[in-house]
C-alpha cells in the first residue's frame, strides 16, 4: 500500500499483519527522525550502529533529528568484510556489556552491510530486539533494508548464516544519496534495475529512459524509482515473507554475482551492486545459451547496461574471472538450492523471470568457463 503518491514524501506499507511495519520515502528525513521514529522506538534505550564513512557523513544530523533521546553509537569500518562471526561478537559484546534488553532498539544506518549486520544482531540479542533501518546507500534503499533478510558471510561464501527478521521501520531520506559517488550509485542501480527485469517490462521502458536521471541524483527520478521498487517488494515479501517460493526471483543475478564476491575476496574490489550487474547479465545469457531467452532481449540488456556504464563480467577483476571452476563451486553453496540441485533464476525474456530448478551442472560449467574468457 502506498500513500501520498507522486508527492515528495511517501509512505509505503510492507504488510505483515501484526508485524506490518511502514516505509517511509522522501527528502530531508533525518532532521525528522525522532518524529517518525518514535513509535517505534519508545521508551526504551536505542544504539546506531553504523561505520565510518556514513558517521563522518551523517551522524550528526541523524542524532540531531532524533533530539534528546540518549543514544550509544557503535562505528564499524565499512565495506563487505564487516559483515563477519568477529565483527558480529564485537557488536554483541558491547551491546551486552552496556545491558540492553528486548526492549530496546538498534538503529541500523548505513548502507546494506550494516542493515544486515544489525538485523542480525537484533534477531538474536537476547532472543530479539527490535531494529529500524536507516539505509544510507541507493542499494539498500531499493533492496536490503527491506524485507527482513540478515545475515553475515563465511569462507564458504557470501550471506550464509543469517535470518528472515523485519524491522519496526524504514526510513529513506533521498538526500542521502547526494553524497554517494557514482560507483556506488551505480551499484545500487542494478537492484532497481532488477525488479524491472524480475516481471515490470514498463518499469524496464521508464528505466531506459531515465537511467541517467537517477544516476546523476535527481530526486524526482530517484523518488519515482524508490518507491516502485520497495512497492515491488512488499508485494513480493507479503506473498513469500520466508523466500519458500516466489520470493526466491528477488535473486535474479544474485546467484552468478555472489559467487563473483566470493572469488574476489570481499575485499572491496567488487560491490555487491556491481556483481549483481554482471550476474544478471551472466543469467539472462545462460538463459539464451539454453534456449529459453531471445537473444534480442539479451542485447537489449547489455546495450542497457554498456550504454549506462554499469559493470559486465568483462569489466570485473581478473581474479573473479581466473577460476570458473571456483565461481561454480560458490553457486552449488547457494541457499535457494535444494540438496546437490543448483537452483537459478532465469528468464525467458525482460519482466519474465522465473525459477529454473536443478540445473544442468555440466552446462553451467562450460558456460562459466566460456563466460570467463570474455
Amino acid at each position: 500500500m502506498r500513500e501520498g503518491t507522486g508527492a515528495k514524501y511517501e509512505t509505503i506499507t510492507v504488510d505483515l499483519a501484526e508485524r506490518s511495519y511502514p516505509i517511509h520515502i522522501g527528502g530531508g528525513l533525518l532532521a525528522s527522525a525522532g518524529e517518525r521514529l518514535a513509535q517505534h522506538i519508545g521508551g526504551g534505550r536505542t544504539a546506531i550502529i553504523t561505520d565510518d564513512t556514513v558517521a563522518n557523513l551523517h551522524l550528526k544530523s541523524l542524532l540531531s533529528g532524533l533530539g534528546d533521546k540518549q543514544i550509544e553509537t557503535i562505528i564499524l569500518p565499512p565495506g563487505e568484510a564487516t559483515k563477519s562471526f568477529d565483527v558480529l561478537q564485537n557488536v554483541l559484546d558491547q551491546l551486552l556489556r552496556a545491558n540492553f534488553t528486548r526492549g530496546d532498539t538498534l538503529i541500523a544506518f548505513g548502507g546494506g552491510v550494516i542493515g544486515d549486520l544489525t538485523g542480525f544482531v537484533a534477531s538474536i540479542l537476547k532472543r530479539g530486539c527490535n531494529f529500524v533501518q536507516i539505509p544510507t546507500t541507493l542499494l539498500a534503499q531499493v533492496d536490503s533494508s527491506v524485507g527482513g533478510k540478515t545475515a553475515i558471510n563465511t569462507g564458504a561464501g557470501k550471506n550464509l548464516v543469517g535470518q528472515f527478521y523485519q524491522p519496526k521501520c524504514v526510513l529513506i531520506d533521498t538526500d542521502i544519496l547526494d553524497t554517494l559517488d557514482m560507483r556506488q550509485m551505480r551499484a545500487g542501480y542494478a537492484e532497481v534495475l532488477k525488479y524491472a527485469l524480475i516481471n515490470d517490462p514498463v518499469f524496464f521502458d521508464w528505466l531506459d529512459d531515465n537511467a541517467s536521471a537517477i544516476l546523476t541524483h535527481d530526486q524526482s527520478a530517484l523518488r519515482a524509482a524508490i518507491a516502485t521498487s520497495c512497492t515491488a517488494k512488499a508485494a513480493i515479501v507479503k506473498r513469500d515473507e520466508f523466500e519458500r517460493g516466489e520470493r526466491a526471483l528477488l535473486n535474479l543475478g544474485h546467484t552468478f554475482g555472489h559467487a563473483l564476491e566470493a572469488a574476489a575476496g570481499f575485499d572491496g574490489s567488487l560491490l555487491h551492486g556491481e556483481a549483481v550487474s554482471a550476474g544478471m547479465l551472466m543469467a539472462f545469457e545462460y538463459s539464451e545459451v539454453l534456449g529459453l531467452c531471445p537473444g534480442t532481449d539479451v542485447e537489449r540488456l547489455r546495450t542497457h547496461l554498456v550504454s549506462n556504464n554499469m559493470p559486465i563480467l568483462s569489466d570485473l577483476p581478473k581474479i573473479v574471472k581466473a577460476n570458473p571452476a571456483a565461481l561454480f563451486a560458490y553457486m552449488g553453496r547457494d541457499k535457494k538450492n535444494t540438496g546437490a540441485d543448483i537452483n537459478l533464476i532465469l528468464a525467458h525474456g525482460i519482466g519474465k523471470a522465473f525459477i529454473h530448478r536443478a540445473a544442468d551442472k555440466s552446462s553451467l560449467l562450460e558456460f562459466l568457463k566460456k563466460a570467463c574468457l570474455s
